[in-house]
């Protein structure tokens, strides 16, 4: 097996394992084994220094020059999710079910799919519905009527 299908090989391996490691780096070290692999089957480098010269040089540019880019195919977004707020006020509006009757005020509610416990001024029974008026970390503050923002309604 030549030096070069070596290269190539080794260059293909780390494109592949990308799908798994999802870095986003070895990808460019991938072509960069390849473009060595490519310039030694053409006979333009033989010297094994100059082969980790250009394999690094050409890991390192590539790596600079459009990871940034690439990256940004490999991150999710969700319409839906206001990434200007921290995960705390994203709730605020939330419609929730209670799932603990109110009694002096506290009881329990289900915010998406987890329990919460929950302060609320307003009489609310098992199965009511209700918004979230404020989230103090571990605890919800809801009451029975929305409140609407500007622009809604």
């Amino acid at each position: 097996m030549s030096i070069a299908l070596i290269w190539i090989l080794v260059g293909v391996a780390l494109i592949i394992s990308e799908l798994l490691l999802t870095s986003v780096v070895a990808v460019f070290l991938g072509i960069g084994a390849i473009i060595t692999g490519l310039l030694i089957h053409w006979g333009l480098i033989d010297d094994l220094a100059i082969q980790f010269a250009v394999f690094g040089i050409v890991s390192l540019v590539s790596l600079l020059l459009a990871r940034g880019r690439i990256k940004r195919w490999f991150t999710g977004y969700t319409a839906d999710e206001d990434e200007t707020k921290p995960n705390f006020q994203r709730d605020i509006g939330a419609r929730v079910t209670v799932v603990k009757a109110f009694n002096h005020g506290a009881g329990r509610v289900v915010l998406n799919g987890v329990q919460w416990d929950a302060f609320s001024e307003d009489d609310l029974q098992v199965g009511d519905t209700a918004w979230v008026v404020a989230n103090e970390g571990i605890q919800l503050t809801v009451q029975k009527e929305r409140i609407y923002s500007k622009g809604e309604k």
